[in-house]
């Protein structure tokens, strides 16, 4: 089995047509494969996220991880870079939505792309997950302990955002999501209030709570990491991914 990968830095077209750094990483054969698109957790653009995605790489998936605060911080340090993004409200909204829609062309013009495109975020990248799946024509979405989807962030936090619950009428792709039992942001009452929102609208989703896990259980260099929850959570992604972005784009 050939299984070569390249990871590098690559420059990408983001909202409003601005050049942004993102990470790059995928298969080096014909393919085609399909590509994902991952948003990094609050804490930035960070080695654990560049992990990640060359996680998907390994798993025969194109993978892209736009900077989100490069704007703010173009070759900062991931927590220099996010001490700006968050001193300015974090990002908004509809700039996210530009620079994931710019980071899946990207992935889609690759000539080993099968057309099909997912996204995934952790933490507040969760979120972001949530809304561009709602936003764009993705074909599959993960959320990651996604916060502030239901309920606002608390009084003193600098992020200026709202609650997008309502926009589950717009969601356009599959949606796995992917929970800790022990969680404040989200709680199990909140991602239990997403899921019946969901429903309410007939749109296809599964969501899991793990037991003993709390916020960031995915993280293996944090204190929160639970392995257990982590294998099983990625081995979730990989079979919903491996579901709704394989063949070709019809």
């Amino acid at each position: 089995m050939y299984d070569a990968l390249l990871a590098e830095t690559v420059t990408i077209r983001g909202a409003n047509g601005d050049k942004i750094e993102a990470y790059s990483a995928r298969p080096l054969d014909s393919g085609p494969h399909g590509a994902v698109v991952v948003i990094h957790h609050m804490p930035g653009y960070d080695a654990g996220t560049k992990q990640i995605t060359r996680k998907f790489a390994s798993y025969g998936f194109l993978a892209v991880c736009p900077n989100l605060y490069h704007r703010e911080a173009p070759g900062a340090d991931p927590d220099d870079a996010a001490a700006a993004a968050r001193a300015v409200g974090g990002v908004p909204d509809e700039r996210l939505v530009g620079d994931v829609e710019g980071a899946a062309d990207y992935l889609r013009e690759l000539s080993s792309s099968n057309g099909k495109v997912g996204v995934i975020g952790y933490c507040s990248g969760g979120r972001q997950s949530f809304l561009a799946a709602c936003s764009l024509p993705l074909d599959a979405a993960v959320d990651c302990y996604g916060a502030f989807v239901v309920g606002k962030p608390p009084a003193g936090m600098p992020l200026q955002i709202e609650p997008i619950v309502h926009l589950s009428k717009n969601l356009n792709a599959p949606l796995l999501g992917l929970f800790g039992a022990d969680d404040t942001t989200p709680s199990p009452a909140e991602s239990a209030e997403l899921s019946a929102e969901l429903d309410r609208h007939g749109k296809t989703h599964e969501f899991h709570t793990f037991e003993g896990a709390g916020h960031g259980f995915f993280d293996v260099d944090r204190k929160s990491y639970r392995p257990k929850a982590a294998g099983e959570g990625w081995n979730r992604i990989r079979d919903f991914f491996g579901t709704h972005l394989s063949g070709q784009k019809g």
